[in-house]
């Protein structure tokens, strides 16, 4: 990782709740920014937490790691948002017990315990903004719960798809695999299966869409 500069109006714009940091707090954090390139380790599991990150650029894939290698993307953090897993480790003094990987080149800021300490304590504003956004991912979560307990793989398959606004997905089968919590092998027997039925066609790290509606129908089911 390395530093770059980031001025104090970048930093309020996307976290309007530290307009209210003291002077020294302040020039403190802005002195110490933080480049990572894409596919860099942000935090990992049983990492002591060493500070709350404030993105300001890129975006960041928190999952959980299984025994056998399989993965579940449990949120991901852009930026003027918020890692829960940050929040919940630096709230409960308690190490990771996820992982955090940068999907993109990254900055970021990261904001010292005991002025994060500080600030829940002192600092209405900010409380409010870990809080807001705590409950938030809570509810996110509780889908994903819910997708995985009730929903079917070929039903989550679709609405993923879905969810991607590009009609040509760049995108492999392990990724796909690995959001929905699944093995590559039988996402791609549903793609496949999706293929056969001219919902999608597929290449070499390439999904088109051909049939939204018909995506929407398996969606719904």
């Amino acid at each position: 990782m390395t530093a770059t500069t980031i001025d104090a109006p970048r930093l309020f714009a996307l976290y309007p709740a530290l307009a209210g940091l003291a002077p020294a707090q302040l020039a403190a954090l802005l002195r110490a920014p933080i480049q990572a390139p894409a596919g860099s380790l942000v935090f990992s599991e049983r990492q002591p937490c060493s500070g709350f990150p404030l993105l300001l650029a890129g975006r960041i894939k928190v999952c959980k790691s299984a025994a056998n290698g399989r993965e579940l993307l449990l949120y991901r953090v852009e930026p003027g948002g918020s890692c829960i897993i940050s929040s919940s480790c630096l709230l409960g003094r308690s190490d990771y017990n996820a992982r955090g990987i940068a999907e993109t080149p990254l900055t970021l800021l990261l904001l010292p315990v005991p002025v994060f300490a500080e600030l829940m304590l002192d600092h209405a504003p900010f409380r409010d903004f870990v809080f807001h956004l705590f409950a938030e991912r809570i509810a996110n979560l509780m889908q994903v719960v819910e997708e995985i307990a009730f929903a079917r793989l070929d039903q989550r398959l679709a609405r993923l798809l879905l969810a991607r606004q590009d009609d040509v997905l760049a995108i492999t089968h392990q990724q796909l695999a690995d959001e929905l919590g699944s093995v590559r092998e039988i996402i791609s027997r549903l793609l496949k299966s999706f293929a056969d039925q001219g919902l999608v066609e597929l290449g070499r790290e390439r999904i088109a869409i051909i049939d939204r509606p018909g995506l929407h129908r398996i969606a719904a089911v």
